[in-house]
């Protein structure tokens, strides 16, 4: 059976440098992609293409490529990346541009349509997210070098995929399983042991980047180039699978991808057979994310030392409101972060953390006056003041937002090395995605079993990541009994019980039992989405390891 060696050599906009090199010459592939983009990356190449209107791409990808252009061409690595951001076409020239120095003869193709600025007044960006045929296309034609805008990550995996495979729009169990292959590869090390909570169980201080072997029927081996570091298993492949997913359905341009017919075979070290995915029909709508400026923001963080804590943040948050009285900004907020313990053997652990942000559409008023106020109490406050860092002029903060249009309404066009255009049509049929009935759970474990109070994350993993202003927190157990009692004991209502900041927000639970996990989505705890800042934790990165150190009830014979 023929296999297409799809790597990944970028989960984000900043990874590691050297993985394009590392993976062109760590094994044999047959296609290397990057992802380089997310919901912030978009609103910072906005911002870039403010300055300057040739600019929109990841310039990173660029500097790569220059290195490894002729290792890629030699070895004949085709190389499918979404580091044209905003502007695929400005990335495609300037690689042409770059083959040319270089002598050498690559055909560079990129993919278009995804841009709707200008049916959006006010936003910085605003781009649909299209699929992998546009991609197929370009790859089918002949193309050494597919440049993207905003695809939907996984169609970096299908498009390569449809194309070798000559895949049509309607064969949705094979798409579905490179949509699968596709979304565990995406990020890049956190399918290698990157951001697992079970990190201890390999080394990872250097975790090589993953590959997937595709097959035809749509399955896969998940794995990574031999004597690279890191791991692969099943743990890091599921965790992966629920990173910023929801429920059973997991909607695309090209297919519907059920998540709860995936199934995960160890195939020997550092190798996870992917198999059984089921695939519907795609929505009719694409999604389109919205980026804009929300306004201004500027924060403070005063260092209290010692005794009297409490007291002493009610004193300076009293001399703040007073001060800003007079123009106060539209949005305050205060947090305090007890990082302090009694009879502590340096300064740092005796002091505690008080953070206030303050944001308004006026950047005067979270500029000199923010700032001033808080700096002209360095000497008339609580005892011991200090701040890190003074505050400086308020900054502008993003604001994303999630729009819908008809898959028709965008004209996703393949633009081919030699000039030609070839439109890429919408899905002939669609299918408007509903919820799944909750599947069957397990018997419960015997209600009798003595239990120990312990933290949740000694018998569950979890990732956590974002979506626009919503969170999800996949959880999923190590063994069957440990699913068992996951799955019966894990409510809505136990989540907001041990995740008070939830309290009042929308929670909803997507069993997903073939991989023994819960999702649980989280509306509204991001605000506005990432580039807002609304949280501590603005990405909800750590959500899930806050909730594995909670401590409930566990059956001992688990622990």
């Amino acid at each position: 059976m023929t296999v297409l060696r799809i790597g990944n050599a970028s989960g984000f906009y900043g990874d590691r440098f050297d993985a394009l090199r590392e993976m062109l010459t760590g094994g044999d592939l047959d296609v290397l992609t990057g992802d380089y983009l997310a919901e912030l990356t978009m609103l910072i190449l906005g911002r870039d293409r403010l300055k300057d209107p040739t600019a929109g791409y990841a310039r990173t990808f660029l500097r790569q490529l220059e290195e490894c252009l002729g290792l890629a061409h030699e070895r004949g690595v085709r190389i499918v990346t979404n580091a044209g951001g905003l502007n695929p076409a400005g990335l495609a020239d300037a690689v042409r541009a770059l083959a040319y120095r270089l002598g050498l003869p690559v055909r560079v193709a990129h993919v278009e349509g995804d841009d709707l600025t200008a049916r959006h007044p006010g936003s910085l960006a605003a781009h649909a997210y299209l699929g992998g045929f546009g991609i197929a296309a370009c790859l089918r034609e002949g193309a050494d070098i597919v440049v993207t805008g905003r695809v939907t990550d996984a169609a970096l995996v299908t498009g390569p995929a449809a194309a070798h495979f000559g895949w049509g729009p309607g064969e949705y169990d094979r798409l579905a399983g490179a949509v699968v292959a596709g979304h565990v590869l995406e990020c890049g090390t956190q399918a290698t042991g990157g951001n697992y909570s079970f990190f201890a169980d390999g080394d990872i201080r250097r975790p090589g980047f993953p590959l997937a072997e595709l097959r035809e029927d749509g399955s896969c081996v998940i794995t990574k180039h031999p004597g690279t570091g890191g791991f692969v298993d099943t743990g890091t492949v599921t965790a992966q699978l629920l990173y910023e997913t929801a429920g059973a359905r997991y909607a695309g341009p090209d297919v519907t991808a059920r998540l709860d017919t995936v199934r995960l075979t160890q195939d020997g070290p550092d190798r996870v057979r992917v198999h059984g995915v089921r695939g519907e029909a795609p929505p009719p709508t694409l999604k389109v994310g919205l980026n804009r400026l929300g306004g201004f923001r500027n924060e403070v963080v005063f260092v209290l030392t010692g005794l009297d804590i409490e007291a002493k943040a009610a004193v300076v948050k009293a001399q703040m409101t007073d001060a800003l009285a007079k123009s106060p900004p539209e949005e305050v907020r205060w947090e305090l972060a007890r990082t302090d313990h009694p009879d502590a053997p340096t300064e740092e652990t005796a002091s505690a953390l008080l953070r206030l942000v303050v944001r308004d559409p006026d950047p005067e008023a979270v500029g000199r006056a923010f700032s001033g106020a808080a700096i002209e109490l360095a000497l008339a406050s609580y005892p011991g003041f200090h701040v890190p860092q003074p505050p400086g002029k308020g900054a502008p903060y993003g604001v994303f937002d999630a729009e819908y249009v008809d898959q028709g309404a965008v004209e996703h066009t393949a633009v081919l090395h030699d000039g030609r255009r070839i439109p890429v049509p919408p899905p002939h049929d669609t299918l408007v995605p509903h919820p799944v009935d909750e599947p069957p759970l397990p018997e419960p474990l015997p209600a009798d079993l003595p239990t120990r109070r312990a933290p949740l994350g000694l018998v569950a993993g979890a990732r956590s990541g974002d979506k626009g202003g919503n969170a999800n927190i996949g959880l999923w157990a190590r063994s069957d009994d440990a699913w068992r009692w996951l799955a019966h004991t894990l409510t809505t209502d136990r989540l907001r019980a041990l995740l008070p900041e939830t309290a009042g927000l929308p929670v909803t639970r997507h069993p997903l039992p073939e991989l023994r996990a819960l999702n649980f989505v989280v509306e509204g705890i991001l605000g506005a989405g990432v580039a807002s800042q609304h949280r501590f934790d603005p990405q909800a990165k750590a959500l899930g390891e806050w909730l594995r150190s909670r401590h409930l009830d566990i059956p001992e014979v688990l622990l």
